[in-house]
């Protein structure tokens, strides 16, 4: 069975079990609440013919007096104290067929004898109410379950709708291998609607991350593609001239040798990028920031015999992943060396919330138009530059998700000739 049905059949049954249960309880109520007013009025009438037959004299005429009290459509029996029947009133309706109740009380007759006194009233004229009022309330039942059921066709309707249309969505994707999106037709706020925006959401990541799978693809095949060609193209040359000729193959393996390190270098980037993109199991310390950054300036001084310099003022301690922190470090100052030619400098400070580290070159700068793409795999500001100085893109790609990895943000500010800053945003606060 559809769920179409389930809704439509379940709602139905559902609002007619509780009309026909509000309906009896109806009947049976008003039933109860009539037969016990009848009653009430029996009795007070009574009260009312034993207070009369109380004051009456002997030669009054009684039965004139008791009709005047008689119920309608009823009857009054006068019994006396052996239980024979004395005086016996009655209204012209047959009291043998009919619904009735009875009131009985004693009362004093005018003799000054105790006598019981029956009132009885026929219910036939509830018994017509009750039969109209069963009449109406099943009319009442028939007439509401027509916009009960249009009723559950539109809720069934409502409800399914959204999800037929992310049904079809999600076929017409596998078919045509696209990520198709539901088309949305109100700005609603209900959760179906936002059923609809989320599988929108979602699908609009899944196109993002599908096209950067196949941008990184292209991209590291394309970068592969140069140290090959070029060890293929010197190793042909050798096989060719090398065994004649020393100075073609001292330049055919140089060219090899550094081809090769390049891709080498690009491969252990890709590896460490698809590390980083797992949720590493972060070591929170108190760090000594001073005592980081000298050891950090001084290893990348010594390798690139280059000044490194840092600031004397610096915060005494930071939060954070010493190893993860100290390599996000050498990724921006190898970058900043890469792309100037004198000193780096290394400024620290701090507010309320962050601690500030700034990595500053004075080298040609990025133009402002670069700045958005500077962390996306494979880009490259200027292709020359990167091949003067063996970039691979990936730097910077993976300096990012270490930063993700460690709540920092990274703010770049650069201007062409004057040279370019990375900030890293610490967070003061110890995090969990």
């Amino acid at each position: 069975m559809k769920l179409k049905t389930k809704i439509h059949l379940l709602t139905t049954l559902l609002m007619l079990v509780i009309l026909v249960a509000t309906n009896i309880g109806v009947y049976f109520l008003y039933e109860e609440l009539a037969y016990d007013t009848e009653y009430k009025q029996l009795q007070h009438r009574g009260d009312e013919l034993s207070t009369a037959l109380s004051k009456l004299e002997v030669q009054t005429n009684i039965q004139q007096v008791i009709r005047a009290y008689m119920p309608t459509d009823g009857a009054v029996h006068v019994y006396d104290e052996r239980q024979n029947l004395k005086m016996k009133v009655q209204a012209t309706l047959d009291m043998q067929d009919a619904k009735y109740i009875t009131f009985e009380m004693p009362a004093i007759w005018p003799d000054g004898t105790v006598v019981e006194i029956e009132l009885v009233q026929s219910m036939e004229e509830v018994m017509r109410t009750m039969s109209l009022l069963k009449i109406i309330l099943i009319l009442v039942t028939l007439l509401a379950a027509i916009p009960i059921l249009l009723a559950s066709l539109a809720l069934s309707r409502l409800i399914l709708q959204p999800l037929e249309r992310l049904s079809t969505t999600m076929k017409k994707s596998a078919d045509t291998g696209k990520y198709e999106k539901i088309e949305l037709t109100d700005k609603g706020k209900d959760e179906l609607t936002e059923i609809s925006r989320t599988f929108n959401g979602m699908m609009e990541k899944l196109e993002q991350h599908y096209q950067k799978q196949q941008q990184f693809v292209s991209n590291a095949s394309h970068e592969l593609k140069t140290p090959i060609t070029v060890i293929e193209s010197y190793a042909k040359l050798l096989l060719r001239r090398g065994f004649d000729n020393e100075a073609v193959t001292k330049e055919s393996l140089q060219a090899i040798a550094n081809e090769s390190a390049r891709m080498h270098e690009m491969v252990l980037q890709l590896l460490e990028l698809a590390k980083n993109k797992e949720q590493l199991d972060v070591q929170w310390e108190q760090i000594e920031l001073a005592s980081l950054l000298e050891n950090t300036a001084t290893q990348m001084q010594q390798a690139y015999h280059r000044p490194f310099i840092v600031d004397e003022a610096v915060p005494d301690h930071i939060y954070s992943d010493e190893k993860m922190l100290k390599q996000l470090l050498f990724i921006l100052l190898d970058n900043a060396r890469k792309y100037s030619e004198g000193k780096i400098q290394i400024h620290a400070s701090e507010d309320n919330q962050y601690v500030f580290v700034t990595i500053q070159d004075f080298g040609d700068g990025i133009p402002e138009e670069h700045l958005s793409h500077l962390f996306e795999r494979f880009y490259r500001v200027g292709k020359d530059r990167n091949r003067k100085t063996g970039g691979t893109g990936l730097g910077l790609a993976i300096a990012k998700e270490l930063a993700n990895q460690l709540l920092i943000k990274i703010e770049v500010e650069s201007a062409v000739g004057k040279g370019s800053s990375f900030t890293l945003c610490i967070p003061k606060e110890e995090q969990q």
